[in-house]
């Protein structure tokens, strides 16, 4: 069943999702802040404001950096709102953030739905295959399976408002730390004379392997082609969250403060707009912070 489509926010995740819907065969509408993220799309979609969007389309998917860029849109979206449309929020946000959005949208009988996002970056966006991490309203789910279906491969559903935002700040909390203690073991290998590739060959025939070892390195690092598509600062962000929700529910957490250290060592040397994945080269500089 064809459904009529608005993505607002064409960056390195928005613009695989747009063109997935596109082929799925959905009606599309597209908006970016950036004139030159929306020219790619003029050929496939209505390019339209966010107000405009929402009077038509059946479905909004937020694609853009967080909560505050939503919200700096959502009085006009919520003022022209089609009846029965539905929002879903892709971003990494604060769970508390995402469930006073949702509750403002509610107010007006508007659905206001999270879903974060996993399963390969911006490459899993591009080839439709990433996971969602989803909470909100279950038959509303039910309602946007055509459309989500035609981006995502799976759809795990985690409860009321803020559940999927929760469990993408503990996912990206294990990625991140989990790419940082990739990165120290890498030093410590090559201090002691081993191959960096040969460390993750190791690594992928053993118990070490993760998503990290078998795609990020070989990919991005050993490739030396540092293109990971996603900016250190949004790490810092992620993982700040993460020890911001750990004070806010008294749960225990010191790994998480050392992830979060190396990554404001980062941004304290002005790397927070680089790729993440040059954190490995700045690796020994930054222990110097």
């Amino acid at each position: 069943m064809d459904q009529s489509v608005g993505v607002i926010g064409l960056g390195n995740m928005g613009q695989g999702i747009a063109r997935n819907i596109a082929k799925a065969g959905h009606t599309l509408f597209a908006w970016d802040a950036m004139e030159k993220a929306r020219v790619p799309f003029t050929d496939i979609a209505t390019i339209a404001e966010p107000a405009e969007i929402a009077a038509q389309a059946d479905f909004i998917i937020f694609v853009v950096p967080g909560s505050e860029q939503i919200d700096s849109l959502l009085g006009n979206i919520l003022t022209e709102a089609k009846p029965e449309l539905i929002l879903w929020d892709f971003t990494t946000s604060d769970p508390s953030y995402t469930k006073q959005l949702a509750k403002r949208a509610a107010e007006v009988g508007v659905a206001y739905m999270d879903a974060g996002m996993t399963g390969g970056g911006a490459k899993g966006a591009d080839e439709g295959t990433m996971t969602l991490m989803i909470g909100g309203n279950e038959d509303m789910l039910k309602r946007s399976k055509p459309v989500l279906n035609a981006c995502a491969g799976e759809l795990i559903y985690l409860g009321p408002s803020g559940a999927g935002h929760t469990m993408k700040v503990v996912h990206n909390l294990i990625t991140h730390t989990n790419f940082l203690a990739c990165s120290e073991a890498g030093r410590l290998a090559e201090a002691a004379g081993i191959d960096l590739a040969d460390m993750i060959k190791v690594f992928n025939a053993g118990n070490a392997r993760s998503f990290i070892s078998e795609r990020r390195f070989p990919d991005h690092i050993l490739s030396e082609t540092w293109d990971g598509r996603s900016r250190i600062y949004n790490l810092h962000k992620d993982v700040g969250m993460a020890v911001a929700l750990s004070n806010e529910l008294g749960s225990p957490m010191r790994i998480g403060h050392q992830t979060l250290a190396w990554l404001q060592a980062a941004v304290d040397a002005d790397m927070q707009e680089q790729d993440f994945t040059r954190l490995y080269p700045a690796l020994n500089k930054l222990s110097d912070n």
